[in-house]
């Protein structure tokens, strides 16, 4: 019990006196802390007086982010010395602030404004001139202003300390701090985008929407899920006269925390590129929706003429409606034939034991990553591994009583020793820096290690022969902090496309025996595990059909070019359903315009089997639509359903609960319509009846929504929707994203997966090398995923296609300059990269790359 006011609260005692006075609701203005980051006391905002009984009238100024709540503390917010204190603070960290609001890309939803409104700090009484500085050129993902600076040192603690970047600093000393890099150059780290949430200011600002940017309040938002990678990280879209003009992080305790990844913040601007379908055509003429659903209904009354191919970046329920199109027997997967087998196995491996959520990972305190390169597949997933291997050193830290939210005299006492952390991979990774020890090796070598380490746990798991000794000297090594560990952790996935890697993790989570979860499978795209745990045959079987439906998948980029010729080829009629256009929709007769996620209203489910709802954001505009309505519409143009069905989403997950009851948790993971309507826009939203002045003088309807539970207008429910509908961050008095902290309740989405059962052992596979070079995927999470390598401002960080192999092979097969080689029928070119880590016989190309599209894992490069 502690007493704020002569109130008495109960509280968390492992908690600082700032965070437990905001969970509380008191308004205590503050700058230099963070709830992920910790306290330094460097800002003195947060000023309270500490009293030493009920008695005590003098007491002593302390700031609250650096007092344990322990029991019988007793404080003032209300003190006026404490009040003082706190405004003559604000006052000398404005002194050389340009006070610009008017023209600040953060105007309106500043910390700095709200904690000096706060604190009631009005009057400028500095009469001198103000420092300036020269502001620097970031890259395209950050605005840079300097002059604003309050030097809260947020951003180095953020980007060095947590994030491990290496190119951002503060420099000199006291009233004249610089943070920002030693010259011009864009910011190296993955995760630079958090800056423009970190920072109370606007020093750093978002540039993606500085190109088309609008006050905060004028932004229709809506909750939303990431489509970039299978982390499921959930996000804000907001979007203002039809474009989407941003992505903001939506805190979510399990999964991404306060922090997302700059592919998933930045990668949004797709959606607003001339790549994107925007009208139905047949061949080369643009139709109206009615005219195309009259033309394709004949072809599709027919189910046994017909095949549909799913995709793992469409919904739930879109693929349910291709899939309830088309009959289950001629529903495809949308996978190619080795991934499919690996998230059929990942489905397999989880559905018997829990998998680890981000926040299990940060508290893991000895990791295994086998194969796979987790900064480029799963970039929140490698800052959650950055936290883990803290938490060895901090048990120093709890040794000393010292609380680990003092994060000053934590790293003190840590200073640069860091836990457990290895690494086998085929190529060096951003991780490696943190690493206890690192493997090089190709992919099934890579299984084998696994295997071993396994077997090294656990006798009874099947064993490896003819190892190296470096080989079982790494395994020993691994085995045995695996086993002293009191929460480990086996990290892997799919990203080389091997099988064997993902069953040899299984092993090695059965040897070590723990109830908890310690097992991660990486999952490569937003809905992977959804469309293996749908069902659906493998693309190798699905050909010879005369009707072929593609839903919002490009073939040509997930199959060799022969294999999705094979298919299409005997097709009387290719209809494709996509939102942008690819090698795909070039090659169909019929394309049809779907709505991108921020048009659209359906579920994903991660890589933890967690299924999570994201909302549209825009109104669909013209003939763009969410494709299970498209589909909808089909089916009953072709007799498949009766007039009036499926109007609704909530009807659509109806019946998918029906269909797959096993998966009845999908239509759990966001209230339905019946339970009321809360505001996309905000009560502040202006220019409503001016946006379409220049087309119309009167005011057009606002967009209805049937599907969800939100509005497209400000009216709505006045209470705090459920953490499934929160589409923005405000409280009284805190304006910015701050206003979390303001915030109860639980986490989005519903877990599918764990439901728990016996594991079987896996028992290595013997793999005969190919003739030429092993062709090995490598990911880059800036051009890797298909979506965001479309957003101008990714597409500038991406790097140029290549083919890598190491030195010796290099020299064996006079390898020099640019490579060409034939697959099939296709002929490739590319650029020579040495890679000395590579193993020998092994060709790393980077995958989802227009030059290196259809070249499959683990085939033989002819070289």
């Amino acid at each position: 019990m502690i007493h704020i006011d002569n109130r008495g609260f109960a509280a968390d005692p492992s908690r600082n006196l700032l965070q437990v006075a905001l969970s509380l609701g008191f308004d205590l203005p503050y700058f230099c802390w963070h709830p992920a980051l910790g306290s330094v006391g460097a800002c003195r905002q947060c000023a309270v007086k500490q009293l030493k009984d009920e008695n005590d009238t003098r007491g002593m100024i302390v700031m609250a982010c650096m007092v344990p709540a322990i029991d019988g503390l007793r404080i003032s917010i209300d003190d006026p010395e404490a009040r003082e204190f706190r405004e003559s603070v604000i006052e000398w960290l404005m002194t050389n602030h340009p006070h610009d609001c008017p023209v600040c890309d953060e105007g309106g939803e500043c910390h700095l404004q709200d904690m000096t409104v706060m604190t009631g700090h009005s009057c400028r009484n500095y009469r001198f001139e103000k420092r300036t500085y020269r502001n620097q050129q970031l890259g395209p993902f950050i605005n840079h202003e300097m002059n604003r600076c309050i030097q809260c040192y947020r951003c180095v603690r953020f980007y060095k300390d947590y994030a491990g970047g290496k190119d951002l600093d503060a420099f000199a000393a006291h009233n004249h701090v610089y943070f920002g890099r030693h010259e011009d150059g864009v910011l190296e780290n993955e995760f630079s985008g958090n800056l423009v949430e970190v920072c109370p200011t606007g020093v750093f600002t978002d540039k993606t929407l500085k190109r088309h940017f609008t006050r905060k309040w004028d932004l229709v938002s809506a909750p939303s899920v990431c489509v970039h990678c299978g982390v499921g990280c959930n996000t804000i879209a907001s979007e203002r006269s039809g474009e989407l003009r941003r992505i903001l992080n939506r805190y979510h305790h399990e999964v991404n925390g306060y922090f997302l990844c700059d592919r998933g913040r930045f990668g949004y601007d797709f959606v607003n590129q001339p790549q994107r379908i925007r009208e139905p055509r047949w061949g080369n003429e643009t139709m109206t929706k009615d005219a195309i659903i009259a033309r394709l209904a004949p072809l599709l009354t027919d189910r046994e003429k017909l095949i549909g191919i799913g995709s793992p970046r469409a919904s739930m329920e879109a693929n349910h409606a291709l899939r309830t199109l088309v009959g289950p027997e001629r529903f495809f997967s949308g996978l190619g034939d080795v991934e499919g087998a690996i998230a059929a196995e990942i489905v397999n491996v989880l559905s018997r034991g829990a998998v680890a959520t981000l926040r299990e990972i940060e508290a893991a305190d000895a990791v295994l990553i086998l194969g796979e390169d987790l900064t480029n597949t799963a970039p929140r997933m490698a800052l959650a591994v950055r936290q883990a291997v803290r938490n060895v050193p901090l048990e120093d830290v709890d040794a000393f009583k010292i609380p680990r939210w003092n994060d000053r005299a934590a790293r003190d006492v840590i200073q640069h020793r860091l836990g457990p952390l290895y690494l086998a991979g085929v190529v060096p990774s951003k991780l490696d820096e943190i690493g206890t020890r690192t493997y090089f090796a190709a992919p099934a070598d890579l299984a084998r290690i696994g295997f071993a380490i396994a077997h090294e746990l656990d006798a009874t798991a099947p064993a490896v022969v003819r190892l190296s000794d470096d080989e079982m000297d790494f395994v020993r090594q691994v085995a045995g902090d695996l086993r002293k560990a009191k929460h480990p952790l086996v990290i892997a996935g799919g990203g080389l496309g091997d099988p064997g890697i993902v069953q040899a993790a299984a092993n090695v989570a059965k040897a070590l025996g723990r109830e908890e979860p310690v097992l991660v499978l990486v999952a490569p795209e937003a809905n992977t595990l959804g469309i293996a745990m749908l069902g659906g045959r493998p693309l190798s079987q699905a050909a010879g059909a005369e009707t072929v439906i593609v839903l919002e998948n490009d073939l040509f980029r997930r199959l060799s070019r022969d294999d999705a010729g094979t298919i299409l080829s005997g097709a009387k009629h290719v209809i494709t359903l996509d939102a942008i256009e690819s090698a795909m929709s070039r090659a169909s007769h019929a394309v049809l315009p779907a709505g991108s996620f921020a048009e659209s209203d359906g579920t994903f489910i991660n890589y933890e089997g967690r299924a999570q709802r994201f909302f549209q954001v825009i109104a669909p505009a013209g003939t763009v639509r969410e494709s299970w309505r498209w589909l909808r519409d089909l089916m009953i143009a072709a007799g498949h359903l009766p007039a009036g069905a499926w109007a609704g989403l909530d009807e659509v997950l109806a019946d998918f609960c029906v269909e797959h009851p096993a998966l009845a948790g999908v239509r759990d993971a966001a209230p339905s319509t019946a339970a009321g309507k809360w505001a996309r826009s905000s009560r502040r939203f202006s220019g409503r009846t001016s946006l379409l002045a220049n087309l119309s003088v009167h005011e057009p309807k606002p967009p209805e929504d049937p599907d969800t539970p939100l509005s497209f207008t400000m009216e709505g429910s006045g209470e705090t929707p459920p953490p499934e509908l929160l589409n923005r961050y405000w409280s009284p008095g805190w304006n910015s994203v701050q206003a979390l902290n303001q915030f109860h309740g639980g986490d989005p989405g519903v877990r599918l997966l764990g439901s728990g059962g016996d594991s079987k052992w896996y028992a290595p596979v013997i793999q005969t090398p190919p003739a030429g070079l092993l062709a090995v995927p490598l990911h880059h999470i800036f051009g890797s995923e298909e979506l965001s390598r479309l957003a101008p401002a990714i597409t500038e960080r991406c790097p140029q296609a290549y083919l890598a192999v190491n030195s010796a092979e290099a020299a064996r097969r006079n390898l020099d300059g640019e490579v060409a080689f034939t697959l099939g029928t296709t002929d490739y070119r590319l650029p020579l990269r040495i890679v000395p880590e590579l193993p020998n016989g092994v060709a790393g190309f980077p995958t989802g790359f227009p030059e290196t599209a259809g070249i499959q894992p683990n085939r033989s490069i002819p070289l």
